[in-house]
């Protein structure tokens, strides 16, 4: 198992940016993906970003280039950088790991409000 910690959510402007940072920690070797998902209120939880452990980086169209995801393997963390944030994208994000075998972690997940 893979625990995971979310951090930098917060109240922010239209336009603005955010950084949010996942650190995971247990069972590190079995990791071969990570993720950010989001989770509107009164909607379903969806990908916005993740990066395999060989490089690959997968974006939902709705990040439009606003939103760059890395992977820092020294730290085990795992980074989403927002900007040009939209009250759109106010939501939960939540980091999601994937390891061999299909195990699924999630944290607990950082709130994103985007308000002016």
């Amino acid at each position: 198992q893979v625990q995971l910690v979310e951090s930098g959510g917060g109240l922010v402007q239209p336009g603005g940016s955010l950084r949010l940072s996942c650190a995971a920690s247990g069972r590190l070797s079995q990791i071969y993906y990570m993720a950010w998902h989001r989770q509107g209120l009164g909607k379903l939880r969806e990908l916005v970003a993740g990066i395999s452990i060989d490089g690959r980086i997968d974006y939902a169209d709705f990040v439009k280039g606003r939103f760059t995801i890395s992977r820092d393997n020294a730290k085990r963390t795992v980074t989403l950088q927002m900007s040009d944030l939209e009250f759109e994208d106010t939501a939960a994000y939540y980091c999601q790991v994937v390891s061999y075998g299909g195990i699924v972690d999630w944290g607990q997940g950082t709130q994103v409000t985007v308000s002016s």
